[in-house]
């Protein structure tokens, strides 16, 4: 039976065969035999992928791996060795398997009954990358990668080692600046990363899980990526894994355009997006940290947010860009000023303000006790106020508020208000405004509760409430109304949509 099915199938693919080769003649060669002209196929344009060996073996060699260490006391050999087996057993259950034990210290001899002094043993802390800037063995990389570390130790591709030393960090910007002590120091070539394009070629090189000057590659996903931090980062998709920290990005021409810093994930490694801090800026930071060895800051004392397309549209501004304006700290250089809870800041010394994490960096790096030229948007018309400068203090710059809230449709304006107190004044710092009672509606649905105070509506300053509801029978139903509401030391415009009567 086995035998017949096999010879049957033997015979269909014969049958099979035939008809394919008739067919297939047909289609070959019957345009010949009907004297038709063979027809082009469409042209495809060739596509080249890009070959990063000549990047790689160009910048590859000032690419360094960072190695950092504590120091751990250890209880007394020759002593019973209780405190030693303790931090024995917590570097097993620390490190893992993958620790190798260190030989044991010859024991000391010492006089019955006395301990001998503590004993301190150098353990690995982390491993980072970092990259070599100036022939004279400054290198930058990442506070993180240094932070906490007794001992830093760079290695380069030639296998050279070099203890290093930690010219200073800048928590805020995650930048560090280290130096070595060397001869024929391989150096990277610095870029401009405000002139970096969304979806252009770029590499990273470092020493992830310790895997030292591996190369991955990929695009720049996204420019000025506001992650909450103090700094816009810039966004790829090239692979970055614990260990690259501290490594350079670097784009098709060979220049170092950031500091690979960051990674969104879940797990802990690589899952599809990473952060870079823009060379421009650790740069910047850099040559602070080797003057003095520290960062100084301006600040002006406001805290800000974005800025709604509702916002924008209830105010008159002609785009949704900018940094609004929720608190002004009191006695501060905005306060001292003028700039008010409301203000939406559109220029800072000229250059657009087009988000509100633009702000921060611009005030920070500007010098502390200089003047600078602020742009406000208020009351539908843009003018400009001279701030002086003041150094950032602690987390004191210009710090960015909560998200704005949505802004649903509305009864009216959903709100049952009533005068503040002359002590509810004096406590908030404030000459008018009103407290509400009741919040329903779109109100409600926009997160205003009881004890709120509202401060203005559409850029009017709110007296009372007879005046407030007075203002909100004349809003225009079809339109966003701003409400600037204020909560604890927090000011920020709430847009509303009042509803026909």
């Amino acid at each position: 039976m086995k035998k017949n099915i096999c010879a049957d199938r033997k015979t269909f693919s014969a049958k099979t065969l035939s008809a394919v080769c008739l067919a297939t003649a047909g289609v070959f060669f019957a345009p010949a035999m009907l004297g038709l002209a063979p027809q082009a196929a469409a042209a495809v344009p060739a596509v080249n992928l890009p070959d990063f060996a000549n990047l790689v073996d160009a910048v590859g060699p000032a690419v360094v791996n960072i190695r950092t260490t504590e120091r751990l006391k250890l209880g007394a050999q020759g002593t019973g060795g209780q405190d030693e087996q303790e931090m024995q057993e917590f570097l097993r259950r620390f490190f893992g398997g993958a620790m190798p034990t260190p030989a044991p210290a010859p024991r000391q001899q010492t006089p019955r009954g006395r301990r001998a002094a503590p004993q301190e043993q150098e353990v690995q802390r982390g491993v980072g990358s970092g990259f070599i800037i100036s022939a004279d063995g400054y290198v930058l990389s990442n506070a993180h990668v240094v932070d906490g570390a007794d001992e830093v130790y760079v290695t380069l591709t030639d296998k050279r080692e070099f203890k290093a030393k930690v010219i200073g960090a800048d928590a805020r910007t995650d930048v560090a600046l280290l130096k070595i002590e060397g001869s024929k120091l391989p150096v990277v070539a610095i870029g401009d990363s405000d002139k970096i394009r969304v979806g252009e070629w770029v590499i990273a090189i470092g020493s992830p899980f310790n895997l030292e000057n591996t190369v991955t590659a990929g695009i720049i996903s996204a420019k000025s990526r506001d992650t909450g931090d103090y700094l816009p980062l810039i966004q790829s998709d090239v692979a970055v894994n614990p260990g690259n920290s501290g490594g350079p990005m670097i784009n098709m021409r060979g220049e170092v355009i950031g500091i690979n810093s960051q990674i969104a994930t879940l797990s802990g490694a690589y899952n599809g997006i990473s952060f870079a801090v823009p060379i421009d800026e650790a740069m910047r930071v850099g040559e602070q940290l080797k003057k003095t060895g520290k960062v100084v800051r301006g600040r002006i004392g406001v805290q800000i947010g974005e800025v709604s397309k509702e916002v924008a549209d209830s105010l008159g501004l002609p785009n949704a860009k900018g940094a609004q304006v929720s608190m002004v700290e009191p006695g501060g250089p905005a306060d001292k000023a003028g700039i008010k809870p409301g203000d939406i800041i559109v220029k800072f010394n000229g250059a657009i303000v087009d988000r509100s994490s633009d702000l921060p960096r611009l005030v920070g790096s500007t010098p502390v006790n200089s003047k600078a030229t602020i742009s406000v948007w208020r009351k539908g018309v843009q003018q400009d106020i001279a701030v002086s400068i003041s150094e950032l203090d602690g987390d004191k710059v210009a710090a960015k508020g909560a998200k704005e809230a949505e802004a649903p449709a509305s009864n009216a304006l959903g709100l049952t208000v009533s005068d503040l107190t002359a002590a509810k004044k004096q406590e908030l710092k404030v000459d008018s405004g009103v407290q509400v009672d009741d919040a329903d509606g779109a109100a409600e649905q926009a997160g205003l509760q009881a004890g709120d105070v509202i401060l203005q509506l559409n850029n009017v300053a709110v007296k009372d409430a007879r005046q407030f509801n007075a203002l909100v029978a004349k809003l225009d139903p079809k339109k966003q109304a701003a409400v600037l509401v204020r909560r604890g030391d927090t000011a920020q415009f709430v847009p509303l949509k009042p509803s026909a009567k």
